[in-house]
C-alpha cells in the first residue's frame, strides 16, 4: 500500500532533509516551498496539516526540494523576495537584496537634500525603487552594466508603480553619467577576489560573480566612485555606499583622500559598519 503524505508529514520529512544538507532555516524553507507548490501561505499550511497530497503535488514539490538541496537560493526558486516592505522579482541575473542594505536606504532618505539621484549598480533595482517609492518627486537614474539585471529592475519598477520616475541606463561604474546629481548611492561589488571560495554555496555558486567581486582587495568600485563623485554631484551632494565587513575604515580613507568632506560611517542593526558617506565641498556663494 502506497504511503500517504500529508502536509505535516512532508514538512517534517523535508525539514530533516534540509537540516542534513546544512540549510540554515530548514523548516521555514520547507514551508515556503510547499506553500508555493500548493498556492497557500504559511498560515494556510497550518490550517491544512492533515490534508493528503496528490501525486502531482508531491512531484512538483519534490522538484523544488531538489533545487534547494543543491543550495540554490530560496528566493531564486520562488522568483521573488521582499525589500523595504516592497515585493521584488529576483533571478540569477541579480543579487538577492539583503535586509542590511535597508540601512543604506535609510541614510539616503535622511540626507537627500534634493531629488536627483543616481543608483550605481542597481541590480534588482531595490534601492532605486525604494527611494522612488519614498520620495514622491524623486527622479532616479539606475545604472548597471548587465542588460539582464536592468530588465529585472525595470520589471520591479513597474511592479511597484514607480517606473515613470526611474531612468534605466546600461553602463560601467567607471564611467558615471554626468548628472549633476544631489545624491549618488551604491551597493557595489565589494568581495575581495580571494574570498569568493569561502562564501556560502548559495552565494558562491548561484549569485552573479560580476555583482560580487570588487577586485583583488574588494575596493576597486569605491576608488572609481570616489574619483568621479566631485564631477557628478552638485556642491554639497552626498555619496553613500554600502561596505563589506572590515572595509569601512579603508573606504572612509579613500573618500577623504579624494577630497570629499564630512566622511562618516553608520553601523547596521547588527552592529557591523555598513554605510560610508561623504559629500562634496560646498561652494561659498559670497566669494
Amino acid at each position: 500500500m502506497a504511503q500517504t503524505w500529508t502536509v505535516l508529514k512532508i514538512l517534517q520529512w523535508t525539514t530533516d532533509y534540509f537540516h542534513d544538507k546544512g540549510i540554515e532555516s530548514p523548516r521555514r524553507d520547507a514551508e515556503l516551498l510547499l506553500g508555493a507548490s500548493l498556492g497557500l501561505d504559511r498560515v494556510g499550511l497550518y490550517l491544512h496539516f492533515d490534508r493528503p497530497l496528490e501525486e502531482s503535488e508531491l512531484s512538483a514539490y519534490r522538484a523544488l526540494v531538489v533545487r534547494r538541496a543543491k543550495r540554490e537560493p530560496l528566493q531564486y526558486i520562488l522568483g521573488e523576495t521582499e525589500f523595504w516592505s516592497l515585493p521584488f522579482c529576483v533571478s540569477p541575473a541579480v543579487l538577492i537584496p539583503r535586509p542590511d542594505t535597508e540601512v543604506l536606504v535609510e541614510e539616503s532618505l535622511r540626507l537627500a537634500g534634493g531629488h536627483r539621484i543616481l543608483d550605481v549598480g542597481t541590480g534588482s533595482g531595490a534601492i532605486a525603487v525604494a527611494l522612488a517609492h519614498e520620495l514622491a518627486d524623486a527622479q532616479v537614474v539606475a545604472l548597471d552594466i548587465s542588460p539582464d539585471a536592468l530588465a529585472v529592475a525595470e520589471r520591479n519598477a513597474r511592479r511597484n508603480s514607480v517606473e515613470d520616475r526611474i531612468t534605466f541606463l546600461q553602463g560601467d561604474l567607471a564611467h558615471l553619467p554626468a548628472g549633476p546629481f544631489d545624491l549618488i548611492v551604491s551597493n557595489p561589488p565589494y568581495i575581495p577576489a580571494a574570498d569568493v571560495e569561502g562564501l556560502m554555496p548559495e552565494v558562491r555558486e548561484f549569485e552573479p560573480r560580476q555583482a560580487l567581486v570588487g577586485g583583488s582587495d574588494g575596493l576597486d568600485p569605491y576608488r572609481a566612485l570616489a574619483r568621479q563623485a566631485s564631477f557628478c554631484l552638485v556642491p554639497g551632494g552626498w555619496l553613500l555606499v554600502e561596505v563589506g565587513i572590515y572595509q569601512a575604515s579603508d573606504v572612509q580613507r579613500l573618500f577623504a583622500d579624494a577630497g570629499l568632506k564630512e566622511v562618516f560611517c553608520r553601523d547596521d542593526y547588527g552592529g557591523v559598519p555598513r554605510v560610508v558617506g561623504a559629500r562634496t565641498g560646498v561652494v561659498d556663494r559670497a566669494v
